[in-house]
């Protein structure tokens, strides 16, 4: 294949080959389909596998259509219709955002790992449904090993052998796995409270209501342990009466009205979480009925979470005697790819509970999970900073390390194999610590409630549509991820091979934006905002001599309008796509913003938070780096250097006079 001009100039400047490509070079279909007869020989041998098994499954059963079907009119005519459809599908799709080429930064989004795709494609014929063994008795199986591999991953307990092991299952994406978060923190947070109401003998039970909602979610996991041994223990009768009496106590049974009109000492409880959190923080408080007022959002201080912060509102939710349901971390924020300071947060925990104020520590790590592979050895231990840092630049800052070996100490988490796991939509994930506290979540309340030591881990969540959100859920999307995480297993030198790519492609790309701006002097201010915590890269512009916001603004929206999809034009006439976002006061902090504006040259003046909807932020281009393929060894190109060098020229054109 020969090199357009264009390109041409940068062959014999590329960077040595990385060791890590022939891997990599495996894993994908490609920018240009190079892996299409691996994919082929792949989805055929399957398809034929899965034709011969359908033909062994009773073979003295006569085929059910005639081999003269395909001559009927009706059959052609039919196969004539499908086609054309598919045709005109086939057609439609090419106005499809190229996820797949290193000239798309734009959003979370990719190309697909052959592995998790091959997989996918295998098991949706026999379409099993994983909510239970008897639609999916194979790859629920795989799902629940899934939620292990995911458990190592974050340094939780993984061994099914442990009283205390891990739980984890897929959803649909990441905002039903923050719905299921919020869902257990609730049930472990009012368990305690229904088994004083309920008056349960021979327990230790807390002194009072306030005592009662405010245990913590590993007491109160330990409480329902010694509850269910001290049930089974009852005679049958006995056993069904204390049974329903906790039961009727239960926030799930009551309802939110019900049961704090039955403890008019407790308050609704909050949920605290940086303003950086996605919005699905909000819709899972009004779906659960707990409402939008009870998301109390903290501000920022260096685009993370201000630690200080949420110590004060700890102290005053204490003074106030205001529950706390959880409090959130996020681990590589949807807008800036920032990561939280986990560590303080569960320190934070950790003191409010000695003063009586018990909470779920959850980690939002829908975008950023799959980092934690470059924090793994093989082994599963955490690896030092000093190992992982040899890799880069100046990847991780000392507390990006330490929010990710703090993973392990939280109660929950939310990861998304369908973003940098490279899967297809929609695969999220749902982890829990410890696996126990599931049993809240249980909708038949005799499985809830029977003994706990009757069936071994696997067997217990081979009915998984008793814990779950959905009522039906892809199989083959289970088999997709275990699949990948078997051939790729999640630590530094495997899996973390990938990550490991994005994070060099962001340090490229902060370099070559300072060689932007400097190459751009006196016609446009540039920088890089704030430096990356992971793959994700922002560009704050402003026209040379401009002072005023929303000038500043304008200009920037005029170029991601270039850097769109519009499916109103063919694709090939963008050169690069990418995406853009806001920086906002109230998420970065006052002193952080006015740093921000004076860097690009605006006057921190023209800021106004009650102004419309160009005054109050600053529009910044955002690019999420993910592709592996940005710089190509094998041709010599960088298309981050490609794609700095056309950003030059477009604002040279729009801002120099002709």
């Amino acid at each position: 294949m020969s090199i357009s001009p264009d390109l041409a100039p940068l062959a014999s400047a590329a960077p040595p080959r990385d060791p890590d490509r022939a891997l990599l070079d495996a894993l994908f279909l490609g920018p240009y389909g190079e892996n299409d007869t691996m994919l082929e020989k792949l989805v055929t041998e399957f398809l034929r596998d899965h034709v011969y098994w359908r033909r062994n499954f009773h073979p003295e059963d006569p085929p059910a259509i005639s081999t003269r079907a395909a001559q009927h009119p009706d059959y052609q005519a039919f196969e004539a219709r499908l086609r054309g459809e598919l045709h005109q599908l086939s057609a439609a799709l090419k106005r499809s955002v190229p996820f797949h080429s290193p000239r798309y930064i734009g959003h979370m989004a990719s190309d697909l790992l052959l592995p998790g795709l091959a997989a996918q494609i295998l098991t949706l014929p026999y379409n099993p449904n994983n909510v239970s063994e008897d639609a999916a008795p194979v790859t629920i199986d795989l799902e629940i090993r899934v939620g292990l591999q995911l458990a190592r991953m974050l340094g939780y307990p993984h061994d099914p052998l442990l009283p205390d092991c891990a739980f984890g299952h897929l959803t649909s994406g990441g905002t039903v796995a923050n719905y299921q978060a919020l869902r257990l923190a609730l049930a472990l947070k009012a368990f305690p409270v229904a088994l004083r109401a309920a008056a349960v003998p021979d327990l230790v039970l807390p002194a009072d209501d306030w005592a009662a909602f405010n245990t913590g979610p590993q007491a109160s996991t330990e409480l329902l342990e010694q509850w269910l041994a001290w049930l089974a223990a009852q005679p049958p009768r006995e056993r069904r009466r204390w049974r329903d009496a906790v039961q009727a106590q239960r926030i799930e049974s009551l309802g939110m009205v019900g049961f704090f009109a039955r403890h008019p000492g407790l308050r609704v409880p909050k949920v605290l979480a940086p303003i950086t959190a996605h919005y699905s923080w909000s819709k899972g408080l009004k779906l659960l009925g707990l409402g939008r007022d009870q998301l109390e959002l903290l501000p920022e201080r260096g685009m993370r979470l201000d630690a200080e912060a949420l110590e004060r509102t700890l102290q005053r939710c204490q003074r106030e005697r205001q529950p706390v349901l959880m409090a959130v971390a996020v681990l590589g924020t949807t807008e800036y790819g920032t990561v939280d300071p986990v560590d303080a947060v569960v320190a934070a925990r950790a003191r409010a509970l000695t003063s009586g104020l018990g909470f779920s520590v959850h980690v939002d790590g829908a975008w950023g999970g799959y980092l934690a592979t470059l924090f793994r050895n093989e082994d599963g231990s955490l690896r030092d900073i000093g190992e992982v840092r040899a890799d880069y630049a100046s990847f991780p800052l000392p507390e990006v390390h330490a929010a990710f070996a703090a993973l392990g100490h939280t109660d929950s988490v939310t990861v998304d194999p369908h973003k940098l796991g490279y899967l297809p939509y929609g695969a999220g994930a749902f982890v829990c610590r410890d696996h126990r506290a599931v049993a809240l979540l249980a909708e038949t309340a005799d499985y809830v409630f029977q003994d706990t030591g009757a069936s071994d881990y696997m067997t217990r969540y081979r009915q998984l549509g008793q814990f779950v959100p959905e009522g039906s859920k892809s199989g083959a999307a289970a088999a997709a991820v275990y699949v990948t995480h078997k051939v790729l297993p999640l630590d530094h030198a495997h899996f973390g091979r990938l990550p490991r790519q994005t994070v060099l492609a962001a340090e490229a790309f902060h370099a070559r934006a300072e060689l932007l701006a400097s190459e751009l002097e006196g016609v446009a201010r540039v920088t890089v905002p704030f430096a990356p915590d992971s793959n994700l890269v922002c560009l704050a512009i402003n026209p040379a001599g401009n002072t005023g916001l929303t000038a500043a603004n304008a200009f920037v929206r005029r170029i991601h309008d270039e850097l769109r999809c519009d499916p109103r034009q063919p694709l090939q006439l963008r050169e690069f796509f990418g995406s853009m976002t806001t920086l906002r006061p109230e998420a970065v902090g006052g002193p952080e913003m006015h740093r921000i504006l004076a860097s690009i040259g605006i006057d921190p003046a023209t800021l106004d938070p009650d102004g419309g909807h160009d005054d109050d932020r600053l529009v910044i281009l955002r690019h999420t780096l993910m592709n592996p393929y940005l710089i190509d060894h094998t041709n010599g190109i960088s298309y981050i250097d490609l794609y700095l060098q056309h950003l030059g020229r477009r604002i040279r054109s729009l801002l120099t006079p002709q």
